[in-house]
């Protein structure tokens, strides 16, 4: 598998988490070393992994979390980093999102994520609708 192949999975598991409501799974994907940051809409800037970590726990528990499906994911690999920049679908909005991924231990781990309004999205790719374990 290329680097950015490898890449566009463990963004697509990023999105699987967040589909499914896994906290577990969105832990295992962030970075433990290396600093971390995530932006979620219409918050402040978050700097440390077990503010994150809380972040996504809300988030995720949260039985009216909308469904988040992820769109023209698009990876670039700068060697021992990555970003993969996407468009999430959430019900008729979309946002742009970038996701930021860091080699740790042999595994991309997501060290930045950032997701906000977008004006005019491309036309977006059709991708199959999540199965069964998905958020309504």
């Amino acid at each position: 598998m290329s680097e950015s192949a490898a890449v566009l999975f463990v963004n697509e598991a990023f999105y699987a988490a967040f589909r499914d409501r896994d906290l577990e799974t969105m832990d295992d994907l962030w970075a433990r070393a290396a600093p971390v940051a995530c932006v979620h809409p219409g918050w402040q800037a978050l700097n440390d992994r077990e503010e994150i970590m809380e972040s996504w726990a809300g988030i995720l528990g949260n039985p009216g979390s909308p469904q988040v499906i992820c769109r023209n994911a698009e990876a670039f690999v700068l060697g021992a980093a990555a970003f993969v920049v996407c468009y999430e679908v959430i019900g008729e909005n979309v946002l742009a999102a970038t996701n930021v991924f860091v080699q740790e231990a042999g595994a991309w781990k997501l060290a930045h994520h950032h997701a906000g309004p977008c004006n005019a999205p491309p036309d977006l790719d059709e991708e199959e609708e999540p199965g069964p374990g998905a958020l309504q």
